[in-house]
Order: structure tokens, then C-alpha cells, then sequence
């Protein structure tokens, strides 16, 4: 078995093993084969003894490089009005939305989306869903990366509204693409 992703395909070796990857080169794989991916990752649910902790890394990594995504568009933010907040609450409120509220929102999300597939005879749990939803949200985080820094270095504009769109797309796809995966019929 090749030691890493790219050593793998010079090899000839598609990915589609069970053993998983790291998590950078499984983000990168995921956009080019992300039921692959997604298999791998509830395949590994199923031998490791605390999958639930593993989701949970996974959505509050994702939540916070978001966060840092976000950051430089909030330093640059112009705070001419006399009653406007000073930038440090602006970054504190902007921390504590994403690495609290915003991870309680994706466990609803979640399961909202499993309950949504049962009424279309999903088979998976409510667990298999978290863990569509929330390493869609690890997957796509780097493209939010990408987009602040399209905010910050360019500014609003229609480039914005390509970066928006493009991680909103991606996110919708990857999403979908993993629910689907998750609520299929686990084989055994």
C-alpha cells in the first residue's frame, strides 16, 4: 500500500481502499471522488470506538478555519461611525458565532437532512448524517479560505459573488452527494 495520496496514484492506486487517509489529502479527494470518500469515513465509523468525537473534530476544525477565512475581511471592515463596536468584539462575536452557534445550527441541519431522507427510505442514522454534514463542512472549508481572501483582496464585487457562489454550489454538492452516501444501505 503506498505511503501517500500522490506516491498512490503515480503507482497507479484510485483511492478506493478502506484505509483512510490523512485528512488533507482525504478534503482534496473528496472533490474528485467524494462517495469514495464518504465510504471510507463510515467505513471507519463502524471499527472506531468513539465515532462521535470524530465528527465533532471535524465540524469544529471546519468551523474554525472558516472562522479564519473570515478574519482578514474583518480587519479590513472600516469603522468610521461613532457608536460602531471596536474590532476586537467584531472578532470575538465572529469566534464565538462559529466555534458555538454555528455548530449547534449544523447538528440540526443534520438532522433535519436525515429525517428528510427517511421520508425517501434513507437507511442510515442519525450519526452517518452528522458525519455527511459535518466532513462536507471540513471539505469545503478551504474554499472559504479562498473566498476571504477574494473579499479581502479584491473587495465586493461580481469576483465575490463567483467565490459565494462556487462555495455555495460546492458545499450543496458535496453535501448531497455525501447524504446520499450515508443513508444508502450499509452492506453486512
Amino acid at each position: 500500500m503506498p505511503r501517500t495520496f500522490w506516491a498512490g496514484l503515480r503507482a497507479g492506486w484510485s483511492g478506493g481502499g478502506t484505509e483512510p487517509l490523512s485528512v488533507t489529502t482525504e478534503i482534496l479527494h473528496t472533490y474528485r471522488a467524494p462517495r469514495v470518500v464518504m465510504r471510507r469515513l463510515l467505513g471507519s465509523m463502524a471499527g472506531d470506538d468513539r465515532p462521535e468525537a470524530r465528527a465533532l473534530v471535524y465540524l469544529l476544525a471546519g468551523c474554525f478555519i472558516i472562522f479564519v477565512g473570515q478574519l482578514p475581511g474583518l480587519l479590513a471592515v472600516p469603522l468610521t461611525a461613532a457608536d460602531a463596536p471596536p474590532r476586537e468584539a467584531l472578532v470575538g462575536i465572529t469566534f464565538f458565532s462559529w466555534m458555538f452557534i454555528w455548530p449547534l445550527l449544523f447538528y440540526l441541519l443534520a438532522a433535519l437532512g436525515h429525517v428528510m431522507a427517511r421520508l425517501f427510505r434513507g437507511k442510515g442514522s442519525f450519526a452517518t448524517a452528522r458525519m455527511a454534514l459535518f466532513w462536507t463542512v471540513l471539505a469545503v472549508s478551504p474554499l472559504m479560505l479562498f473566498r476571504g481572501m477574494v473579499e479581502t483582496m479584491i473587495g465586493p464585487g461580481p469576483q465575490l459573488m463567483v467565490a459565494d457562489t462556487l462555495v455555495g454550489v460546492a458545499f450543496c454538492a458535496l453535501w448531497a452527494i455525501s447524504l446520499l452516501e450515508a443513508e444508502r444501505p450499509q452492506p453486512g
